[in-house]
């Protein structure tokens, strides 16, 4: 089974180089940058699961793609998915099978448009990674899990050979048969920790510390609620799993997005809070909800950037 595995960033490069290490044939689509970095240092993660160092990985740029393959996953930002649909195009064949773990839903709908609805499983995935200065990756947890499955509930062959070929690499890999609940548990969460910590530029254990604990739980709240009213309350074990990791006094945990604000980058509060505030409805006079203030914020930090280059370049 060929993988294609669009980036060679924290996550891409974790699972890519997870699979790489298991002898998986995987080939990562990276950027000139990147690639030239990969071939002179190779791919290398730490990582209490164990340290590995892969010299000069397989790499491809866009305009170099002449093949299908049999499953491409996509660990790009939300933000880049355009750009990377026109670049994964030539890869994707009568049989590929494309899975995206990014945040959100909204994606799944232009993947949809562009190779149908068939070839898309729908995915997420679960760990806390980083890349530094040197390019290598670090992973911070004892998670490191991928999951996916057919947006339809039920188990498919595709999906169960899938998770058998990653089956021999140090990772976590799940054939879910009810992936479109996952995908909304974790969005829960996530825009719940992304909001928080944003609003207050500091972490899990910083808020709790500060007395937040009562804000942070009506976030998840309001976030669940949404959840429900499309269709997908999330069960009770994630629930809890997200109430302990949101109300740990010694959790140092951030959301990637609160990086991105503080890089003055692009984020993706559109896709994480945006979408979310946007599929909860309802009028927004007088709305003052922490979701709506979070996704204010965010993009009030984005349009000061963009006010300050514009300046800076006029």
């Amino acid at each position: 089974m060929r993988f294609l595995i669009v980036g060679a960033g924290a996550t891409g490069g974790y699972f890519g180089g997870r699979l790489l290490e298991a002898r998986c044939d995987v080939t990562f689509l990276v950027r000139p940058a990147r690639a030239e970095r990969l071939a002179a240092t190779g791919l290398a993660i730490t990582s209490r699961a164990g340290d590995v160092t892969l010299p000069a990985p397989p790499t491809v740029l866009a305009t170099e793609l002449r093949t299908y393959f049999d499953v491409v996953i996509l660990s790009c930002k939300a933000y880049d998915l355009d750009s990377v649909i026109d670049s994964i195009a030539p890869a994707v064949g009568p049989n590929t099978t494309i899975i995206p773990i990014l945040n959100g839903m909204r994606h799944l709908d232009a993947l949809d448009a562009r190779f149908g609805p068939e070839r898309v499983l729908g995915g997420s995935c679960f760990i806390s990674a980083r890349l530094d200065d040197t390019g290598r990756i670090a992973h911070l947890s004892d998670i490191h899990r991928i999951v996916f499955g057919e947006r339809p509930r039920g188990r498919s062959a595709r999906a169960d050979a899938i998770a058998a070929a990653m089956s021999g690499a140090k990772l976590d890999a799940v054939a879910s048969d009810q992936i479109i609940l996952e995908m909304w548990e974790k969005w829960t969460f996530l825009a719940t920790l992304a909001g928080m910590t944003c609003l207050t530029r500091a972490s899990v254990g910083d808020i709790v510390t500060a007395g937040g604990v009562d804000l942070a739980l009506a976030f998840l709240e309001e976030c669940r609620s949404v959840a429900a009213a499309a269709g997908y309350a999330p069960r009770a074990d994630s629930l809890q799993a997200g109430i302990a990791r949101l109300t740990d006094p010694q959790s140092a945990v951030t959301a990637s997005m609160l990086g991105d604000v503080e890089r003055r980058g692009k984020t993706e509060a559109d896709h994480i809070l945006g979408d979310l505030l946007q599929r909860r409805g309802g009028s927004v006079t007088g709305d003052r909800s922490l979701l709506r203030l979070a996704y204010t914020a965010v993009k009030a930090a984005e349009a000061r950037v963009a006010r300050e280059s514009e300046a800076k370049n006029s």
